[in-house]
């Protein structure tokens, strides 16, 4: 159990992130790739990647060219983030308000000072050495240069930051609009959760994970733990690659952060038909789909009033798209919000109505607790 204490002045500096952070999803998705949990949640990512773990080019064979250098960039990241008690803080920086790019993060990751280096790298080192005795030595690998990074080693730091950009280019990049999705219709139901009711709405969201004690925050965690805020808040940031408990970092003297799992995509919708996507072409549902989009995550009755319909109708042109796999929806309490998915994202963007999207690398699935 993981309690985290609250002052008054914490509940003023409560936030949600915008969204995932992706130094957070490298280390997240590290561990996905070492144990089977999450089967159904993470397996269309798993086999997708699968190819690239065994080596092979494109999904072809052999160890030679990208397949091979992806496979080595994942295991070198993999002995140093066992998916385990520990894995050192140095990797995911904390962002005071979670707007930090991929770079940014690569570039604090870089920045970290030696004596904070030797402290994390003796603190896994101490760690590997109680899970070997737990689960024997062939279980563990020696993490990637640590010595040299221990040491702060210019070039060791630099070969770790083009380990952190290539696993994101080839393991996470090709999904983040499935990703993206997954977190913003997260964000923007909690958003309005702390808009309705408040702070203490917000965390009552978490439930089952979390529960709201005032003034403590009890988590799900697989350790007895204390973190008193002190006054510095709490910076909560989405991640898609998290599985089922919330996870923070070690260090309680660094800024309170408290990563937590959103629902995952787990199963493609219904194939749709060609004449399921000549029904969209008319402005009503064009108007709803824009609407959805704009709003990232809005009740049916929101969307009536914005669009001039009756509710009955609302909900027959909202089936419609989300029968085509524009928009999905989810249940919370008495309301149904629906958000876009991906397609629907791209669709307006094509007709320069709506946000970028992206390609879809695997179709849009309906959701599972997380």
């Amino acid at each position: 159990m993981l309690r985290i204490h609250f002052t008054a002045r914490d509940l003023e500096y409560v936030r949600i992130a915008p969204g995932p952070d992706p130094l957070w999803e490298i280390v997240c998705s590290v561990c996905r790739l070492q144990t089977d949990e999450g089967r159904i949640a993470f397996g269309p990512w798993r086999r997708a990647v699968t190819p690239l773990l065994r080596g092979g080019a494109g999904g072809g064979g052999g160890g030679e060219g990208a397949g091979g250098a992806d496979r080595a960039v994942a295991l070198a990241l993999r002995s140093l983030m066992p998916c385990g008690p520990y894995i050192p803080d140095f990797l995911t920086p904390a962002v005071d308000g979670g707007n930090a790019d991929l770079r940014q993060g690569v570039d604090r990751v870089l920045s970290t000072p030696r004596s904070r280096l030797r402290r994390e790298f003796t603190l896994l080192a101490e760690s590997e050495a109680r899970s070997r005795l737990l689960a024997g030595p062939e279980t563990r690998v020696r993490p990637f240069a640590a010595e040299q990074l221990a040491r702060g080693d210019a070039a060791a730091l630099r070969a770790l930051g083009g380990l952190l950009t290539a696993y994101d280019a080839a393991f996470v990049a090709p999904y983040r609009p499935w990703i993206d999705a997954a977190v913003a219709s997260d964000v923007a139901w909690r958003s309005r959760e702390l808009a309705a009711g408040g702070v203490r709405a917000l965390l009552e969201t978490f439930r089952p994970m979390a529960r709201w004690s005032p003034p403590v925050l009890e988590v799900t965690y697989p350790v007895e733990r204390d973190l008193h805020l002190a006054g510095r808040g709490l910076l909560l940031v989405p991640s898609y690659f998290c599985w089922r408990k919330p996870i923070t970092l070690f260090d309680g003297a660094l800024l309170p952060v408290l990563v937590y799992p959103v629902e995952k995509p787990v199963q493609p919708p219904a194939p749709a038909s060609d004449a399921s996507l000549a029904r969209l072409l008319g402005p009503t549902r064009a108007a709803l789909l824009y609407e959805v989009a704009l709003r990232g995550c809005a009740t049916t009755s929101e969307l009536a009033l914005a669009v001039g319909c009756s509710l009955p109708n609302t909900c027959q042109q909202l089936a419609i798209l989300r029968e085509a796999g524009l928009a999905a929806c989810r249940k919370e309490g008495r309301c149904v919000l629906h958000h876009p998915t991906p397609l629907g994202c791209r669709l307006l963007e094509t007709a320069g109505a709506g946000p970028a999207g992206g390609p879809l690398p695997m179709p849009r699935p309906a959701t599972v607790s997380p």
